[in-house]
């Protein structure tokens, strides 16, 4: 029976379908307990992550019955691919199961800063009668797309039916990707993004080349009106950068859903700047969105541990 180690949160539709294939192993903190994650590992013909566990090399050695690594979203810079496939490891991911809900996140977003309910609401419950709250309106805005993958361009068709104007940046895609032959968004340089747009928005992997991309340079391009958002990794964006754009109004804010260490320590100089919302990393945990990605990752684990094909392989 295949043995299979789940080491961070897994919505439990997904966990079913696993032990119908093997016997499972469900700890999710275990990603913090390495030497417990070493010795569950050294047996395992699967291991299922999130974005915390570090899949190194030094664990995949120890790993010598390991067949299948499943991770429960996109984002794949936590895992050690070169040395995965080295050792012909499969590795699978849940492409687009939450783009869906990191896009509505994103707009959730918009809608907070252009009408702001919550403090009109307890404006009203101190007495007050303020109607200059009344804010601004999304249709006419640019909302600037910086990666234009599966979310990017669930993010831009939303918002296109809300009416802004889309700008894209994204080296990998050609003039002649259907979204820009359509009209959806206009492909434009990174600078240029940043100049015309009141919202940006960041869904790019983390690599060495994308590390810090948006720090002091990229935030004093962008308009003093504008909003800055992170879905995607906290490394992308330079917090101590962003911490003095806003400080000085460089930039009007910002929505930072993850961080460059998760959680951020106790004196972290971001908790003390309300013009940053801090979110827990949650844009892409909907309800649905769990369910999907855990049955996705897996249908798919279960389809290598019986020697066939996953739907989902990024190797």
């Amino acid at each position: 029976m295949a043995r299979i180690v789940i080491s961070e949160m897994m919505d439990a539709d997904g966990i079913l379908l696993l032990e119908a294939a093997g016997e499972v192993t469900y700890d999710p903190g275990l990603w913090e307990k390495p030497e417990a994650l070493m010795r569950w590992v050294a047996s395992a013909d699967a291991l299922i992550v999130r974005n915390q566990t570090r899949v190194t090399d030094e664990l995949l050695a120890e790993a010598k019955s390991l067949r299948v690594i499943g991770r429960l979203g996109v984002g794949l810079d936590n895992i050690d691919l070169v040395s995965a496939k080295r050792r012909q490891i499969e590795v699978v991911a849940a492409l687009g199961a939450n783009a869906i809900a990191v896009s509505e996140f994103v707009l959730a977003y918009c809608f907070s800063q252009s009408r702001p309910l919550i403090a009109a609401d307890q404006d009203v419950r101190q007495g007050h009668w303020n109607r200059s709250l009344g804010g601004f309106e999304l249709y006419g805005k640019t909302l600037g797309i910086i990666g234009l993958g599966d979310i990017g361009l669930r993010l831009a068709l939303r918002a296109k039916a809300l009416g802004f104007s889309i700008l894209a940046s994204d080296p990998r895609r050609l003039p002649t990707h259907w979204a820009i032959m359509e009209g959806l968004v206009q492909l434009v340089e990174l600078e240029r993004l940043l100049q015309e747009s009141d919202f940006v928005s960041l869904h790019v992997p983390l690599t060495p080349k994308t590390r810090h991309m948006i720090g002091t340079q990229a935030l004093s391009a962008m308009k003093p009106s504008a909003y800055l958002i992170n879905t995607s990794r906290g490394g992308i964006v330079d917090e101590r950068a962003l911490l003095g754009a806003v400080h000085t109004e460089r930039i009007q804010g910002a929505l930072l859903d993850v961080r460059e260490v998760e959680p951020p320590p106790p004196d972290d100089p971001l908790l003390g700047e309300p013009r940053i919302m801090l979110t827990p990393h949650i844009s892409g945990l909907t309800k649905e969105a769990r369910i999907r990605t855990a049955t996705v990752v897996a249908h798919d684990v279960v389809r290598v541990l019986s020697n066939q094909s996953p739907w989902a392989s990024v190797l």
